[in-house]
Parts: structure tokens; C-alpha cells; sequence
């Protein structure tokens, strides 16, 4: 499967933020990432029956202290755009970005920081 443009260029450029130098939670680096069915299970099962397709998304960010970055193949946009979320204990459900461009461009202008 083809990953979105912008996470595209973004694996390009960082694969990943490490420990060092991140300014949001931990993105993976493309080793690390995986479809959240296989990488987080319980969060796949406990969301599945209120949140359609989670098992199917993609698990860019470390889940740190009930939040987590994920990317749905299920809703593309004409330029192969997926959309991004922002899935966390604080707000309800996922908060919906059209790419993952558009989430990182909120994280850094709302300093969406745990």
C-alpha cells in the first residue's frame, strides 16, 4: 500500500523523531511502524465497535499517556492524502485532520504537547 504524500515526505526527511529531538510525541521511524490491529490490539478491540476501522489504521507515534497518532487508509483524499488523527484520553474520540501534514501543522501551532 501506498503511504500519503506528506508522511511520505516526512519518513523521507526524519524517519522518525527520537528522544532528542521531538517537539510532540515520539513518531516511529518506519521500522517501527505498523496497522495498529497488529502493533496495538487492545486499543484496536476496545475502540473497534465505536470507532469503525480503527483496527485498520496506521500506528505512526508511540502511544504515550493515552495518546497516539494514526493515519486511515479508509478516507483518502484525490491527492492519495489518508486522514490523520489524533486519538487521546482527553478529548472524545479522535480529533480528524485531512492529511498528516495537517496534524503536525496543529500539534506545532496549538503546542498539542503530553
Amino acid at each position: 500500500m501506498r503511504l500519503p504524500p506528506s508522511y511520505r515526505e516526512f519518513l523521507q526527511v526524519t524517519n522518525g523523531w527520537d528522544e532528542e529531538t521531538r517537539f510532540s510525541i515520539r513518531m516511529l521511524p518506519i521500522a517501527e511502524v505498523g496497522w495498529t490491529r497488529d502493533v496495538d490490539p487492545e486499543l484496536a478491540e476496545i475502540w473497534t465497535s465505536t470507532r469503525p476501522g480503527m483496527a485498520d489504521t496506521l500506528y505512526v507515534s508511540e502511544h504515550l499517556e493515552g495518546q497516539v497518532y494514526l493515519l486511515n487508509p479508509n478516507i483518502v483524499t484525490p491527492d492519495g492524502e489518508w486522514e490523520a488523527w489524533d486519538f487521546a484520553n482527553w478529548h472524545p474520540g479522535a480529533l480528524e485532520f485531512r492529511s498528516f501534514w495537517d496534524l503536525m501543522t496543529s500539534v506545532f501551532n496549538n503546542g498539542s504537547m503530553p
